[in-house]
């Protein structure tokens, strides 16, 4: 669907207008069903939550937000965001149910492409970490590198969503992802 009746189907519906969520949901429900896949990207097959389940429970958040939508791309990242947050706290449910049956976690991640469930969990929180300590540094980089991977926009809605120029994106990617690399690394990744 096109950027200006997303966009202004999220600002009917900001504005009070009920039906306009009707007629939003089925407009951006395959865009959402997108950025699972992505967010999914990497993650063992059997993964325990489903892109149809995250779809789902990120979009209940959605709607339930009380956000001044800017536009098509700021819903999009804001859904990325909570998919994200999602999939961290669906880890860290997992392994504390691990920690409690007296299994040992693997502390080391040799792939990103791993078949192992405690590797997936333990790369996608090491990914969360990171992603916060360079927050901590540049927010505006930590928010591309979330944007970029686990959203899976273009550059031109994340240069919308982050109002940023294109290229001031693509420096930024550029920057976050040598910091990512040099601290993944670090991290034993």
């Amino acid at each position: 669907m096109a950027e200006e009746p997303v966009t202004q189907l999220l600002m009917d519906w900001q504005q009070g207008d009920s039906q306009a969520l009707e007629k939003l949901t089925p407009a951006i429900y395959e865009e959402l069903k997108r950025l699972a896949l992505c967010a999914f990207r990497g993650e063992r097959a059997g993964h325990t939550l489903q892109p149809t389940a995250l779809v789902n429970e990120a979009y209940v958040k959605l709607i339930g937000t009380k956000v001044d939508w800017q536009n098509r791309a700021h819903f999009f990242a804001l859904a990325a965001r909570m998919m994200r947050r999602i999939l961290v706290n669906h880890a860290n449910a997992r392994r504390a149910e691990k920690r409690g049956s007296g299994q040992t976690a693997d502390t080391y991640i040799e792939e990103h492409h791993n078949t192992d469930p405690e590797v997936d969990q333990v790369l996608l929180l090491t990914l969360n970490d990171q992603i916060e300590k360079l927050a901590a540094l540049d927010q505006r980089c930590a928010d591309a590198i979330e944007l970029h991977y686990f959203a899976g926009l273009t550059h031109k809605e994340m240069s919308s969503a982050l109002n940023v120029s294109t290229s001031t994106l693509e420096r930024d990617l550029k920057f976050a992802k040598a910091w990512m690399r040099k601290n993944l690394s670090e991290a034993q990744i």
